[in-house]
Order: C-alpha cells, then structure tokens, then sequence
C-alpha cells in the first residue's frame, strides 16, 4: 500500500483539483492519490498557516516548507508575502511535482522544489520552518524533522508546527523543550495544536 511518506508511490493516478480560499484570496491546487490530504487542505495546514500570518509579522526572510506534499502551506505564504524567499522539501516524488504544477498555477514564482528525505539534501539555514509532520511516518522521522529544524534556524528563527492533540503532541512538546530555548503552545483548535519553538537570538 502506498502512504504519502513513500519515495515513489506505487498507486495509481488519480487527479483531481481542490480550491482553498484563505486570507481573502482563492488558490487552485492538483493533488493526487498517495499524497497527504487529497481531497481538500486539511484543517491542520490551514491552521497553521493561518496561525504563522497572525504571529509572525515579518514579511521577508528564508522558510521551509518541511514534508510540502502537494506544496499548499509554502505557495500560499508565497503568494502571501512574496518577499518571503520560499523552500519546498518532501520525499515523495509526486507530491513534488504536483508543487511545481501548483506553484506555476497559483503564480508563487521562484520558488525552489527539492527532493529531499527531510532537511537531507536542503542547504542552508532558515528564519521560518513550517510543518505538518508524517505523523503516520512514525515517531522517529517526525523527531528527527525536530531534530533538524533546531539545527537549521538562524539565531532568532522559528518551527511551527501542527499536530493532533491524540496524536502525541504533549510528548511531542515535551522532547521539543530538549532542543529549542523556548516552547509554546499558541493555537488550539478542533484538536489540533500549533506549536512554536524558537531559538535564542545569539
């Protein structure tokens, strides 16, 4: 069976188009079988996408789509804030390339698309990294996109991430704390919770 964390999925084709509306625009996204929430943006990434635009009022520096899938979360803060200099990451190879199909739809020009097995093949460090981690992927590969952030911010950045209450996310805050010089529960929402981590500023 294919899961949406598989390097190349093995199930067959099957498009299809969905349209968010948020923040007062409307984007037009492709998805497909195999990758994460197919049918429609899930409440999580909207929620924290959401969260991110009332919290970080920065409207330039470098961010991380981390896991991107079909590529929502980094081409609406694009379209957004277009100052934003924008990276896309994930493993699965066609949720890549449905974000190049959908960063040219929504018109989220310059964007870079990396295939990559979480920050493995990414360069550089960055002021914002937005997830919704492969919570089906296990414990351990959502740990180590922690691991990795805490890595990668500059001095001053921050991970925001999203998860299910009953899907670890006190233990999840917990292991953070162990990482990242401040931690914080900021949104909580229909059993979701964003969570932000952030590094000292030297």
């Amino acid at each position: 069976m294919s899961h949406y964390f598989d390097q190349e999925p093995s199930a067959g084709h099957q498009e299809k188009s969905i349209t968010v509306a948020l923040a007062g625009q409307t984007f037009s996204f492709t998805t497909d079988r195999a990758v994460f929430s197919r049918q429609r943006l899930d409440y999580g990434s909207s929620l924290l996408i959401e969260t991110v635009l009332r919290d970080h009022p920065a409207k330039t520096g470098r961010l991380l789509d981390l896991g991107c899938g079909y590529g929502a979360v980094g081409i609406i803060m694009k379209r957004l804030r277009p100052a934003l200099s924008v990276v896309l990451c994930d493993i699965n190879e066609r949720a890549l390339a449905l974000a190049r199909r959908n960063a040219l739809d929504n018109q989220a020009r310059y964007i870079d698309i990396i295939h990559s097995d979480g920050l493995a093949a990414v360069s550089g460090c960055f002021d914002l990294i937005l997830t919704n981690p492969p919570v089906r992927a296990g414990k351990k590969t959502v740990y180590r996109f922690f691991n990795e952030s805490a890595d990668r911010l500059l001095p001053g950045g921050a991970l925001y991430l999203v998860l299910r209450k009953h899907q670890g996310a006190p233990s999840a805050i917990r292991y953070l704390e162990t990482r990242f010089h401040s931690v914080a529960v900021i949104e909580r929402s229909a059993g979701f919770w964003v969570v932000k981590a952030t590094q000292n500023n030297g």
